[in-house]
């Protein structure tokens, strides 16, 4: 915030080895680093360079399976240096708890931002930013906490909400459960390992069918019900516009992905937080999210080759007996990790167009909110034409982060648009690729926000 000096700011540093006991500091000739704890029990770091900008930077790290739970102030290895050199202050807590964990992270990186500024000064500037599970708890500080920050950075974010999230995770399992024949509990899951059994036979059931024409176009239908793009990791070949077999086998191994990662064991973690099965899939029209998919090409063509009736298949998954949500689940999915869209300062949101886990059209629904909230001004959101989940070089890094900090200096939107995106990291970091390119996600396939109270149902 703008309320400290510079000479405040060093007097502050000056003072780190005698002020804030829960906490141990080390220097170096360019950095005081330190390592503390909150009364919660999460744990928190914080590196100050001598040359300190006036700018904190409050960053919030991405999911956390546990059991090790450290603390982080930066986005990677690679870019927080480069931020060090430019005079920025880094801070972030591990979060009280593992998992979905926003009842804690919110309070947590709140509470590390007042041990900061009780321990080095009140910053000129405190920017809130975050990649993946991180990305939600930066949206949720920026709606929730405006006073406390100038701007946020969301960064491959799971900037649609929870609810959102889990209906959304929900429908590619369905999918598969029903077209492959496999018996597996995909809500209400009693315990990790109970997940794990889950995940486990639906995905063998998976690699079975990968092995057939049918299987393969019914596993395609199940990744475009998630939006999974057909280019999505960078180890992968980047298909051709009709080369269906390998957007179809890119698909798999996200489909492989998603179930390993987050439709069960994730899932049954948050089912735990929330009280119950927070997602549905009552009510919901198959074909018609397959129609707003941005895959759905793929999907017909391999239908074709297949000899088999799309038609038929999603009659199938219409007619199959539906999952109904526990309401009180969804009430604590809702309130905790859904939002408003009432933005009070401004967001600048990026993702990779190729992203399996959280993809690009998540944008979609963080616009939605925002837009029917009444603040689209304040929102800008740019796409970074890579496959894989927050693979960001550190200069697209630092561009965002740049940007972000001309609108607040200059009180209007500049050089968003990719031409000034990639000059502007260029300039960052002429050592790591400069990829935002001009882009629109499709529709996010099942969005739920508070700003809608139609979702709500």
């Amino acid at each position: 915030m703008r309320h400290g000096t510079r000479i405040a700011c060093t007097a502050a540093l000056l003072l780190t080895l005698t002020t804030a006991p829960a906490a141990t500091a080390s220097a170096t000739a360019e950095t005081t680093h330190v390592d503390g704890q909150l009364p919660s029990g999460a744990t928190y770091m914080m590196d100050v360079p001598t040359n300190w900008n006036g700018t904190v930077l409050l960053f919030s790290h991405g999911y956390n399976a546990g059991p090790a739970n450290p603390a982080q102030d930066a986005p990677d290895a690679a870019t927080k240096p480069l931020l060090l050199q430019q005079g920025y202050a880094l801070i972030g807590s591990s979060y009280a708890s593992t998992g979905w964990a926003v009842t804690d992270a919110v309070p947590d990186q709140m509470a590390t931002l007042k041990a900061f500024t009780t321990r080095f000064g009140q910053a000129s500037r405190t920017l809130a930013w975050g990649r993946s599970y991180g990305g939600l708890v930066t949206t949720a500080i920026a709606e929730r906490h405006p006073d406390a920050i100038d701007g946020s950075l969301s960064m491959c974010g799971l900037v649609h909400g929870g609810v959102a999230n889990w209906n959304n995770t929900l429908d590619p399992v369905f999918a598969l459960k029903t077209l492959l024949g496999s018996d597996v509990p995909l809500v209400n899951l009693p315990s990790q390992q109970a997940a794990t059994d889950a995940a486990n036979t639906l995905t063998a059931t998976v690699d079975s069918a990968q092995s057939t024409t049918e299987g393969r176009a019914r596993i395609a239908l199940a990744a475009a019900l998630h939006n999974i793009p057909v280019w999505n990791a960078p180890t992968q070949t980047r298909p051709a516009a009709s080369d269906w077999d390998t957007q179809q086998a890119n698909q798999y191994d996200a489909v492989k992905g998603l179930l390993k990662i987050a439709a069960f064991n994730r899932r049954q973690e948050a089912e735990v937080r929330a009280g119950g099965n927070m997602s549905w899939n009552t009510g919901i029209d198959y074909a018609r999210l397959l129609g707003k998919s941005s895959v759905r090409k793929e999907v017909t063509e391999l239908y074709k080759k297949a000899g088999l009736s799309l038609t038929k298949d999603l009659a199938a998954l219409n007619r199959a007996p539906r999952i109904k949500a526990d309401q009180n689940a969804v009430s604590w999915m809702s309130s905790t990790s859904s939002f408003t869209g009432k933005l009070a300062k401004p967001q600048l949101s990026i993702h990779t167009i190729g992203d399996p886990l959280v993809p690009v059209q998540t944008e979609s629904a963080l616009r939605r909110a925002v837009s029917a909230a009444g603040s689209a001004p304040l929102l800008r959101q740019a796409y970074v034409d890579n496959a894989g989940h927050c693979t960001f070089s550190p200069a697209e890094q630092l561009a965002a982060l740049h940007t972000l900090e001309d609108r607040l200096t200059t009180g209007s939107w500049k050089g968003t648009d990719p031409a000034s995106l990639n000059a502007r990291a260029t300039a960052a970091d002429p050592t790591t690729p400069t990829r935002y390119v001009s882009y629109r996600p499709t529709p996010y396939l099942r969005p739920y926000d508070l700003a809608h109270p139609a979702d709500r149902r």
